[in-house]
């Protein structure tokens, strides 16, 4: 979950190097650092904290060199102190590293009982003092590096400097995201585009055992055996522009707010608009094999999970296909039972999730299908699954996913939507009306980002609270979690969510005057042909959740109600209500997670927390 930056060309690296980690530290800010190679020398600027300590260290330095490295922490093997933080200097060899080295003890032993001295506590230093002492015996870097990768188990991304190479600098890549920017007699080296892109928009994007060797004029990708394989050169659409705050407090609000235009561009790209159908071009291949399916398992982690689990209510009544949920933390070790009529859908917005690559692996390896929802181009993820399905959210930098988060309910809706019209379980009309549903939802989004003064005063008003239950029924479930998710993600209050019939199961003895429920409760709309009971249906889930809502009444705890505009029901009960505009049972889902990320962020803002750099948390969890 590091930040890695490099650069190599003719102009000074400081600035360059810290303008990187400052796009990048929301990778990880326990600690940063920067190291220039000059005259066979190499300076080293590491500190404890985030990259305004570094530049403050750096105010008077004064560096000649044109080649470095920089890096950006998020701590796993060792404390955030100077001492683990990176770049790591042992003899020639400066690194920078993201993973984790699996067999590093084994390693460390050898080297401390060879006299080697180790300063730190992380794998890191170790694979620094392995690179150097084959450096030390005559060896290119690159040499050195091919000689010590096959001894190496885990993930990672390295790079790496000699003192003794002043016009290389070599990236490598195993399970972490690296990727290679071009430039005009320059090159740079980064763990994500958005540290390069207002510098180059040609990149190369590392494979898995793929080894960069970059020089000022040009750069070689080379496999671990030392020969040259062939690459691509990707162009970036993304601006500049859409990586900057664009005059909001927060990226965090910015991306809340840019929600109305990431949906509408997730949704257009895939109808139809000559029959008035969704059509998700890259199922074309898929189509006739989604008759077949007996399940489809849905995997991924945090936020992703969260949309899986809103997607299996999606599926299961559009399509009527059996839908399993499951963390891809736990997905592989418990040997799912999976076979060729089986679809894997993998969710991740940065598409480089370690557990969620290795659910990938796991579903391969028993034969069945893999279908990618992704935000990220050229991503492991959207690479390596058979198809992917991209959700063109466009840049999302705050550490709390909003924007993906309802673009990738966005594409499970129409995903549900295509696979009930192949295996016929929806009928040409009742697609067409769903189809003109979801194209009003960017609209219905920009009209429930006008309640946001109501619920800023909301979060204000209930600062005081003890914690935070959130509470929903049936496809509201899944976004009671989501909301409780992002309280705690960047407030750091203690919140809950739960299915609310659970309610009385338990938690209701947490109930008292200083507990705030929220409760998500609006009145569905159906479209006309929708089957019959569906209205029934969404009528007797709102009368359950109302009597829930009286449980939590009369024990005390205060009624912060969402449900749909012009409902007097809610309005008698609630001690706050928010009101968002009248929407389906399948479309009110996306608009609820809207006032729950707006009250979560200025909770947060109120309590004075860092909204988009929230503690212990990195925006892609790329290490297990």
């Amino acid at each position: 979950m590091c930040g890695i930056i490099g650069y190599i060309g003719d102009k000074n690296p400081k600035g360059i190097l810290l303008d990187g980690l400052k796009r990048l530290e929301y990778r990880g800010y326990d600690s940063a650092g920067i190291a220039v190679l000059h005259d066979k020398q190499v300076e080293v600027f590491r500190c404890q904290g985030r990259i305004e300590a570094l530049e403050k260290r750096l105010s008077n330095a004064d560096f000649k060199g044109s080649l470095g490295i920089g890096h950006t922490r998020w701590a796993t093997h060792g404390a955030p102190t100077e001492r683990n933080a990176h770049p790591h200097q042992v003899g020639a060899i400066t690194l920078v590293h993201n993973g984790i080295i699996e067999n590093y003890l084994e390693h460390r032993e050898r080297l401390q009982a060879m006299g080697r001295k180790i300063l730190s506590e992380t794998d890191s230093e170790i694979v620094a003092h392995l690179f150097d002492l084959e450096v030390s015996q005559g060896k290119t870097l690159l040499q050195a590096i091919a000689a010590v990768l096959p001894r190496l188990k885990g993930s990672y991304a390295f790079v790496v400097l000699s003192k003794n190479e002043e016009d290389t600098i070599i990236g490598v890549r195993n399970g972490a995201p690296l990727l290679v920017g071009l430039g005009d007699k320059e090159n740079f080296v980064a763990s994500d585009v958005q540290a390069i892109l207002h510098r180059t928009k040609q990149i190369i994007y590392l494979k898995d055992h793929q080894i960069a060797v970059c020089h000022r004029g040009n750069v070689e990708i080379k496999d671990l055996y030392g020969k040259d394989t062939p690459f691509e050169v990707k162009t970036i659409n993304w601006s500049a522009d859409q990586m900057e705050k664009a005059g909001y407090r927060h990226f965090m609000l910015k991306e809340i707010h840019e929600q109305p235009q990431a949906l509408a561009q997730t949704i257009e790209t895939n109808i139809d608009h000559q029959s008035g159908l969704v059509s998700i071009p890259e199922l074309s291949s898929l189509r006739s094999w989604l008759k077949d399916l007996d399940q489809i398992q849905i995997v991924a982690c945090g936020t992703a999970r969260h949309a899986g689990l809103v997607g299996r209510y999606y599926l299961e009544r559009f399509a009527r296909i059996s839908v399993k949920v499951d963390f891809a933390s736990e997905f592989r070790y418990r040997d799912p039972l999976l076979s060729t009529k089986s679809l894997v859908v993998l969710i991740s917005q940065s598409g480089e999730t370690a557990d969620t690559l290795a659910a990938l692996r796991e579903a391969k390896t028993k034969g069945a299908k893999t279908l990618a929802i992704c935000n990220v181009r050229e991503s492991t993820l959207a690479r390596d699954a058979d198809l992917v399905l991209y959700t063109n959210a466009g840049p999302e930098i705050g550490v709390a996913s909003t924007k993906a988060f309802t673009t990738q309910l966005a594409m499970l809706y129409m995903l549900a939507v295509e696979a009930g019209q192949a295996n016929g379980n929806i009928d040409e009309t009742y697609a067409k009306e769903l189809t003109a549903d979801l194209l009003k939802l960017p609209f219905l989004a920009e009209r429930t980002l006008l309640l946001e003064k109501q619920i800023e005063k909301m979060a204000g008003d209930h600062l005081d609270c003890s914690f935070f239950f959130y509470m929903g029924r049936d496809v509201q479930y899944p976004i009671a979690l989501e909301g409780a998710l992002k309280l705690k993600e960047i407030s750091y209050a203690h919140a809950e969510g739960y299915a609310a019939g659970e309610l009385k199961h338990g938690p209701i003895a947490l109930i008292d005057r200083t507990a705030a429920v929220l409760i998500i409760a609006p009145k569905d709309t159906e479209p006309t042909s929708a089957p019959e009971g569906m209205a029934e249906h969404s009528k007797t889930l709102f009368e359950k959740t109302m009597s829930n809502l009286q449980e939590v009444k009369s024990r005390g705890g205060k009624i912060l109600a969402f449900g749909s505009e012009n409902d007097p029901s809610l309005a008698q009960h609630a001690d706050c209500l928010i009101q968002l505009p009248a929407a389906s049972w399948a479309l009110n889902p996306v608009l609820m997670a809207i006032p729950l990320q707006l009250m979560a962020y200025y909770t947060a803002l109120f309590r004075g927390t860092d909204v988009d750099k929230p503690r212990n948390l990195a925006k892609s969890v790329t290490v297990e």
